[in-house]
């Protein structure tokens, strides 16, 4: 059986349910929020699956620096890559490029876009202020695609 590592970065619990959701489709997978622990050693590991949450455009800095600091632990591993962003279509795509590494995205065996969310009474006052008036949402938008977080998954189990 493959072993599975799942590393990933949160901000408001999005990408840690996508986490939850591969993990649960993967026996024996084990998760790691960069946010709040220090990743188990990576050469223990098959499969590498990294993603994380686009926020004010960007992916979180933790996420960037793990990419960069094991850039060649990871290359020879057999990566799953994926982003939980508001956008769909060449804009979350645009956001993809710039979230990873161009050579783990080369060699990744997996990527994929799951959608995000957006709750308005998970955020601060400035954030949902900067939202409503800017970005004219007014309520709590969920662009969270559950299948194809478990279609993701199922390709890496294969």
């Amino acid at each position: 059986m493959s072993k599975h590592l799942i590393v990933y970065t949160t901000k408001y619990g999005t990408t840690e349910k996508a986490a939850a959701i591969i993990k649960d489709n993967l026996p024996g997978a084990i998760t790691c929020n960069l946010k709040k622990e220090k990743c188990p050693e990576l050469e223990n590991f098959d499969w590498i699956i990294i993603g994380g949450s686009i926020y004010a455009g960007r992916i979180q800095k933790e996420l960037k620096k793990f990419c960069r600091q094991n850039l060649s632990l990871l290359l020879p591993k057999n990566l799953g890559l994926f982003i939980c962003c508001m956008y769909d279509g060449e804009k979350a795509e645009k956001q993809f490029l710039e979230a990873f590494p161009e050579e783990l995205r080369r060699t990744a065996r997996v990527r994929a876009i799951f959608g995000g969310e957006l709750s308005l009474d998970k955020i601060n006052f400035l954030e949902k202020f900067v939202i409503k008036k800017f970005i004219g949402v007014k309520e709590s938008v969920s662009r969270f695609q559950p299948q194809v977080i478990a279609e993701f998954a199922r390709k890496i189990g294969e």
